[in-house]
């Protein structure tokens, strides 16, 4: 209050003086300028600093602050209105809507998966708007009780203005220097790494040849990486982050690259055979955690690190930044900045880095989830593999390549300005299919760069990567391995929609069979027996992978109307060894002097004798012919090269029955026994399609 003459009371000047209004500036002041640094510099670990401060302060002086903003309410509320109050009042609610959208940000990043854009939206504008508005009334309103012409408020006034802003601005500069501490003194989670002083270089230069992998660290190209930059998976799936996601990537086959029986006893042989550096070559794709580490070497046993047990795990997958689809692990891989504290074991450091993840979510989301993920071209850098003479000491063999196979097939169509990319309205690419949109509440949800999705569609792409691999979950006993069983069942045999691609895809089974009879035949004249398989919907070859290892087969059997068989190929023994002469999709790769190449011995291979495989939207057909029998010839045999010993049975009795089906087991015996000698073990067997007709005998 001022008297008649205009001086401003004694307790306006007071209250100015108060240490509580003193604080109050103070603080507000470091709140305001350290909201701004963050906003404008969220990813920096100074930025990062300042989060923590930023809230540690906020929430210290939440209660003494609402206690200042009454006191000064109960105050000004008698006034009468004028520019300054107006002023007071707009940033005043500002400055309230920034404090109760701050809590709830706070409230979210500690216990929510994510925190609201919209409440950061909310907080953000409000804070920037206040720190512009709230300085112009304070000092509006110290030019009012101060700037009286009497000599005695200017008294006054001089010291307390010295005061009030040199110690607001030296709690402010204080606490942003503090800031800048916590940044420096925390802990680095990829520090500097460094080759064992043994380390082999057996392939050249490069430290991780034969494998074409590459790293960048600090800017450093093909530098060494810490196991622990690329592994902590376990981190991403809990505490309410990432769990959808890590639970889908538990059973899967990328999960478990590494520490694959079979992957484990193949580079065991392959160490024996050109030794442990040899192995660098499948460890870009299967076990990039121990081959950045530098374990792939002569006096490293293990061949193994710390963290190889997670395979392809979360970091290192996302942590790629460059593909290049000639193959065999042909990417650049530079392990990303994290948050401060991150990686620390204590529950203080995992507290606050899971904190400041949540809290400043846009870079960790730019870290992470960059464009690159989201195209085919990052799938071929790994799934599509050579040999050279680097390896077998001969030339160039090319092995498996789903990426060439699905672009030259009818599920890629080229952008009209680009010919090197897909047109994603279009064509089907690699993560609609093996990644397919599930419902989620992960913090993954929403995708507005994906070209059919937008930021809350309440979706993530789904972490299973489901294909093939019907067995590898359930031997290695993986958890959640029955879901993913089935699921890879149900993919096998077609039965999955994917609803995204539904008008782009075709419908039924992913390799249909079809029959082709004739309706009679003459009892003793030959029966010819057709089945036609076609590659309805795969989108490379079927089947693909290591066709080495990889089977799948016709299963034919004919019998006759008492159920007697009459004809069969394609049957699986009591050992689980296929038949001879059966109809196979498969690849039989030779070595240098002819030798099969039937333990995945892939370094040794030259060439192949034998390959059968179905490229996208072809057909090929698998045809039998037997002698229709009859009562006479009841106990004749076939001929041998029938591809049967079945006798014909006695009393014939038509119609024939002919029943084919499709069949795939990821692993042949033969690689079996060679991994699990005496064991007993045979992979399990998943009937793709089937079909079946009838023949009339004619006496």
């Amino acid at each position: 209050m001022a008297d008649v003459s205009g001086v401003p009371s004694r307790d306006r000047v007071a209250a100015w003086k108060s240490p509580l209004a003193v604080w109050t500036v103070a603080l507000t002041l470091f709140l305001a300028v350290s909201g701004v640094v963050i906003w404008l510099a969220p990813g920096s670990a100074y930025g990062e600093a300042l989060t923590l401060l930023h809230t540690a302060v906020a929430l210290a002086f939440l209660i003494p602050y609402v206690v200042y903003q009454y006191r000064h309410l109960m105050e000004v509320i008698k006034r009468p209105l004028c520019h300054v109050a107006l002023l007071g009042w707009t940033s005043g609610t500002l400055v309230l809507v920034a404090v109760v959208s701050g809590i709830v940000l706070t409230v979210q990043a500690v216990v929510g998966p994510r925190i609201s854009y919209s409440w950061d939206l909310v907080h953000t504008v409000s804070g920037v708007a206040a720190t512009v508005l709230l300085p112009l009334h304070l000092g509006l309103a110290a030019a009012r009780v101060f700037g009286a012409r009497q000599l005695e408020n200017a008294a006054l006034a001089r010291p307390f203005v010295k005061r009030l802003l040199g110690f607001g601005g030296g709690v402010t500069v204080a606490l942003l220097a503090a800031g800048g501490v916590v940044a420096a003194v925390a802990p680095e989670i990829t520090p500097d790494w460094q080759l064992p002083e043994d380390y082999g270089f057996k392939y050249g230069d490069r430290a991780f040849a034969p494998s074409l992998a590459r790293t960048r660290v600090h800017g450093v190209e093909d530098a060494p990486i810490d196991p622990k930059a690329l592994s902590g998976s376990a981190r991403c799936g809990t505490s309410g982050c990432h769990e959808e996601i890590a639970h889908e990537w538990a059973p899967s086959a990328h999960r478990f690259a590494s520490r694959s029986l079979f992957f484990q006893a193949i580079q065991g042989a392959m160490a024996a055979n050109n030794g442990p550096e040899s192995t660098r070559y499948c460890a870009g794709c299967h076990d990039p955690i121990a081959l950045f580490s530098g374990s792939k070497n002569i006096y490293d046993e293990d061949l193994s690190s710390p963290g190889a047990d997670e395979g392809i795990s979360c970091i290192g997958c996302h942590s790629i930044v460059e593909t290049d689809v000639k193959g065999n692990a042909a990417y650049v891989i530079e392990p990303q900045d994290r948050v401060l504290f991150e990686g620390r074991d204590d529950g203080l450091s995992t507290f606050l880095s899971e904190f400041l993840i949540r809290a400043l979510p846009r870079p960790h989301k730019e870290a992470w989830s960059r464009d690159l993920l989201r195209t085919p071209e990052f799938c071929g850098a790994c799934h599509k593999q050579f040999i050279d003479e680097e390896i077998n000491d001969v030339g160039w063999v090319q092995l498996q390549n789903q990426y060439d196979n699905w672009r030259k097939s009818r599920w890629f169509d080229e952008d009209e300005a680009r010919p090197d990319v897909a047109n994603a309205e279009t064509s089907i690419s690699c993560r609609e299919c093996h990644m397919r949109l599930t419902a989620s509440t992960d913090p993954a949800r929403g995708d507005i760069k994906d070209y059919n999705r937008t930021d809350d569609d309440g979706k993530h792409r789904n972490h299973r990567f489901i294909g093939a691999n019907q067995w590898h979950p359930t031997l290695h006993d993986l958890p959640g391995a029955e879901e993913q069983v089935r699921l890879t069942n149900e993919w096998l045999r077609g039965e999955t929609e994917v609803p995204e691609i539904a008008d782009k895809w075709v419908t039924g089974p992913a390799i249909p069979v079809e029959l082709i009879l004739p309706k009679t035949v003459k009892a003793g004249e030959p029966l010819d027996v057709r089945v036609v398989i076609t590659n309805h919907k795969t989108g490379h070859d079927f089947p693909t992978g290591p066709l080495d290892i990889i089977q799948s087969w016709i299963e034919l059997v004919v019998t006759d109307a008492d159920g007697q068989v009459v004809y069969e190929s394609g049957l699986i023994d009591e050992k689980g060894y296929l038949s001879e002469g059966a109809f196979i999709f498969k690849a039989e790769g030779i070595d240098r002097h002819g030798n099969l190449i039937d333990k995945h011995n892939l370094w040794e291979m030259v060439g192949a004798r034998f390959k059968r495989s179905l490229f996208p939207g072809y057909s090929d057909t698998a045809r039998y012919e037997f002698t229709c029998p009859s009562a006479l010839a009841a106990t004749e045999p076939l001929p041998p090269q029938q591809e049967t010993s079945v006798p014909v049975p006695a009393n014939v009795r038509g119609p024939l029955t002919v029943k084919a089906r499709l069949r795939y087991r990821k692993v042949d015996q033969t690689l079996i026994d060679f991994v699990f000698p005496d064991k007993g073990l045979t992979a399990p067997i998943t009937d793709l399609s089937e079909t079946e007709g009838t023949v009339e005998i004619l006496q």
